[in-house]
């Protein structure tokens, strides 16, 4: 298993893997931007299609643990922290929350750790690590679902039922920027499904724009409407285009 979304994006991009699987949006949490920011500066690998599973949390120790009343830290992923943060304030008040690069990083630490410490991670770490759960279903919100995206070098073939994802900046700030970029799409009725913003890591209030929309990037309409925000922005970046997770 990778410790962290940046070893998985590198184990694809040197091709010691065929794909690679990160998350990329959570229902509580919103956007996972170590995969944005990596998908926007450096990474050229394609979107081969997109997966949403329901997250449930546990709370994981050593098996030799011998209190569960009390853990002088918990590990785990900033995003996994946060989205058990009532639980964790109302079990765990004095605990330290110390971030993980991920929660498998955090369980298998952990479960290899004599001192009295706990992690938040899946069932499924805990098992592979041989971890002892304390405690399931933490998760502050029982409809916590996370989106994924695989990731690989192959591009795909319009299925007939495909989104894409992009994204796009200015060189400069101009009143009506955007709206002219949004209105190509609006004027050929294409919906958006998703549009958020980044920075750009090059000037404060910088920022690039990413977008998903329905359509796949060799269909015609999409396409022509590519062509014409090309006119409009100083650069665009295309992530791919994918099934729709249904």
């Amino acid at each position: 298993m990778c410790s962290s979304i940046n070893e998985i994006f590198s184990m694809v991009e040197n091709k010691k893997t065929y794909e690679g699987i990160v998350p990329i949006e959570n229902s509580i949490d919103g956007p996972v931007t170590d995969t944005l920011d990596l998908l926007i500066h450096e990474s050229n690998l394609s979107i081969q299609k997109e997966i949403i599973l329901n997250i449930s949390h546990c709370l994981i120790t050593n098996k030799n643990s011998s209190n569960s009343q009390h853990f002088s830290e918990i590990f785990s992923h900033p995003q996994a922290l946060g989205q058990c943060k009532k639980y964790l304030l109302k079990k765990y008040p004095n605990s330290k929350l110390t971030a993980s690069m991920s929660t498998s990083e955090a369980v298998k630490f952990v479960s290899h750790c004599a001192e009295n410490i706990a992690a938040i991670g899946t069932d499924i770490s805990a098992e592979i690590y041989d971890g002892h759960i304390v405690e399931k279903n933490i998760q502050d919100n029982m409809n916590n679902s996370t989106r994924f995206i695989v990731l690989s070098h192959e591009k795909t073939t319009p299925s007939g039922n495909d989104k894409t994802s992009l994204c796009f900046s200015f060189s400069q700030d101009a009143p009506g920027s955007l709206y002219k970029v949004l209105g190509e799409f609006a004027k050929r009725e294409i919906n958006l499904t998703k549009i958020e913003s980044r920075p750009s890591k090059n000037t404060l209030g910088q920022y690039v724009f990413l977008i998903d929309l329905e359509g796949h990037q060799h269909e015609k309409l999409i396409q022509e409407t590519i062509t014409a925000i090309k006119k409009l922005v100083s650069e665009i970046k295309i992530f791919g285009s994918y099934p729709t997770y249904i």
